[in-house]
């Protein structure tokens, strides 16, 4: 499933942005979606997350200042980022769930995708 993520930027300590994911293309209906982050020399790690049953999931160090949320109309997932910090900084990857009926074989089959990246920059 095609994803396009946008929403990164440059922006000063304490300012917020808002990242956006949009899925594309033929699925049924979209499950687990997520947002990860990695910076520089570091391991791609799990930011936020939303199950397909609307629960969220935060890493420590962005809980009561960034919030997740997805539009099942839309296929769209946000990601709003407040009093962000220069530790916040790195490329933004959204990750999707998508699941698609096998008629041939009637049982939905799911798939992962992910999106390009986009990159926050946050100056102290």
């Amino acid at each position: 499933v095609p994803l396009q993520a946008s929403g990164g930027g440059l922006v000063q300590a304490g300012e917020s942005l808002r990242l956006s994911c949009a899925a594309s293309g033929r699925f049924d209906r979209l499950g687990d979606m997520g947002w990860y982050r990695q910076a520089p020399g570091k391991s791609r790690d799990l930011i936020a997350e939303v199950t397909r049953y609307g629960a969220t999931n935060y890493a420590d160090s962005v809980k009561g200042r960034f919030a997740i949320s997805r539009d099942t109309d839309k296929n769209r997932l946000t990601l709003q980022m407040n009093s962000l910090k220069p530790e916040d900084a790195g490329v933004y990857y959204c990750k999707v769930d998508s699941i698609t009926m096998d008629h041939k074989w009637g049982r939905p089959v799911e798939m992962i995708s992910w999106g390009q990246g986009t990159l926050v920059t946050v100056s102290s």
